[in-house]
């Protein structure tokens, strides 16, 4: 064995010296590259990140999203349903709409609730909740101390739609008031109960109401007249009742008015002509009666008025001819007595005029083939008399989407191979609900009277003989 030479030694530690540092070197180079697969850096608050990954495991098991999704505000992101906004203050991006339950946003799994959570994203602007709730029931929770949790002076959420939920259910909870600057407030085809609170009607910036098919009971509030703002206001397909409150003629921008299928009683308010903005009035299926308001040919902007199924009783008003706009009207099944007046024939913009099963009396009037845009007309189910003043072609059009048929006394000129339910005038067969059709001349009338007596004077022989044949 050689010895090691002294002269050599300080050379060998050198060449230690750099084998050991040479390894050190290059893994500081890639521990940048290390902590970007571990913690990817995010354009997010930590905190509103965290919140939002809780919101999605709750209620969606499409994907994981925390693997899947780790930057979810990242421009060109495929995560669908989310839409994020960039601050001019930070630089960071911010949730400001999230949709889940209808493709392609992501599907609620069968446990999912109503999240509140998402009361704790700053930023957000619209929440869509549409056919989540299904299987699970639970209930809308508004955290009011947490509403403001951002810091900012109030919530800046402006839409809350929760449609289609089967298994939401308990009441409209008074906390929702919190929510400011809501404009569109959604909870239609649920299961919610009770009365609607008074606090709801504190939410000044509302332009659009939609509590319908629910299980909503009680009087409406006089305080719905504090939304000035209200466009669209919908409380169809519930078990509201008493009087449609004097209140609602407040709503100066009301464009729809939908209270039909409830229990509202008493007459439709005098203040409703006040609504110079309607063009939607549905009341169909209540208990409302007694005469209309006076005023009420000034809505000039209607075109849909639908009154089916009220106990009315009274004449149709004469009003209607004056509202130039109206192109549906439907008073079926209301009780409606006298004549039909011959100035609605100047609606010459109907396309729906539905007026069966009332008490109607007197001739169509005949201004009533006119009609131009007509593709639907029901007069059945009354007592009209006199001549059907439609020609052919009208009859044609009309097709089976005119039905005369419930009216005795009716008769047309001449068949046309149109059911109509009505009879041919000058018949034998007048009380008969159908279409009689006339022979073409004499020799047919003769003919067919010579059939008739000889198969009469045939069963006379046959019973005559019939004895001798069976003791024979």
């Amino acid at each position: 064995m050689y010895p090691f030479p002294l002269s050599l030694f300080p050379l060998f530690i050198l060449l230690i010296t750099l084998f050991l540092s040479t390894p050190s070197v290059s893994t500081n180079q890639h521990a940048p590259k290390i902590q970007n697969l571990t913690q990817p850096i995010t354009n997010m608050n930590p905190h509103e990140l965290e919140t939002l990954f809780k919101i999605m495991e709750s209620m969606s098991n499409d994907q994981n999203w925390r693997t899947t999704h780790q930057n979810p505000c990242q421009q060109g992101s495929s995560w669908l349903g989310i839409e994020c906004k960039k601050s001019n203050l930070n630089n960071m991006y911010h949730v400001t709409r999230l949709d889940f339950g209808t493709h392609p946003n992501p599907t609620c799994k069968k446990t999912a609730t109503f999240p509140s959570l998402i009361f704790q994203l700053p930023n957000l602007e619209s929440v869509f909740f549409i056919q989540c709730f299904a299987q699970t029931k639970t209930k809308i929770y508004v955290q009011e101390n947490r509403v403001l949790s951002s810091g900012s002076s109030s919530s800046v959420l402006q839409q809350l739609s929760l449609k289609s939920n089967p298994a939401l259910v308990g009441i409209i909870p008074p906390q929702i008031s919190s929510l400011k600057s809501l404009q569109i407030l959604t909870l239609s085809q649920n299961s919610l109960l009770g009365q609607i609170p008074v606090e709801l009607f504190s939410l000044s910036s509302l332009v659009h109401l939609d509590l319908s098919y629910n299980k909503l009971t009680g009087k409406i509030p006089d305080q719905i007249g504090n939304l000035k703002n209200l466009v669209d206001l919908d409380l169809s397909y519930n078990s509201f009742t008493g009087p449609i409150p004097n209140t609602i003629g407040q709503l100066g921008t009301l464009q729809k008015l939908d209270l039909s299928s409830n229990s509202f009683t008493g007459k439709i308010p005098e203040t409703i002509e006040t609504l110079h903005s309607l063009n939607f009035l549905a009341l169909s299926n209540n208990k409302l009666s007694g005469n209309f308001p006076k005023g009420l040919n000034k809505l000039q902007g209607l075109q849909y008025f639908l009154m089916d199924d009220n106990p009315m009783f009274v004449t149709l008003p004469k009003e209607f001819s004056q509202l130039q706009k109206l192109q549906e009207l439907r008073l079926a099944g209301s009780g409606y007595s006298g004549k039909i007046p011959p100035s609605y024939s100047r609606l010459t913009n109907l396309t729906t005029l539905s007026l069966q099963n009332n008490r109607l009396t007197g001739e169509i009037p005949v201004g009533f083939s006119g009609f131009l845009h007509m593709y639907h007309l029901n007069l059945s189910r009354n007592f009209l008399a006199g001549v059907v003043p439609f020609n052919s072609s009208f009859l044609k059009r009309l097709g089976r989407n005119l039905d005369l048929s419930g009216n005795p006394r009716l008769c047309l000129s001449e068949a046309n191979g149109v059911y109509l339910g009505v009879n041919v005038c000058g018949s034998k067969n007048s009380t008969s609900n159908s279409i009689t059709m006339p022979l073409k001349n004499k020799s047919e009338a003769s003919c067919g009277l010579i059939r008739s007596l000889f198969l009469v004077c045939a069963l006379c022989i046959t019973v005559a003989l019939y004895p001798l044949l069976f003791f024979a």
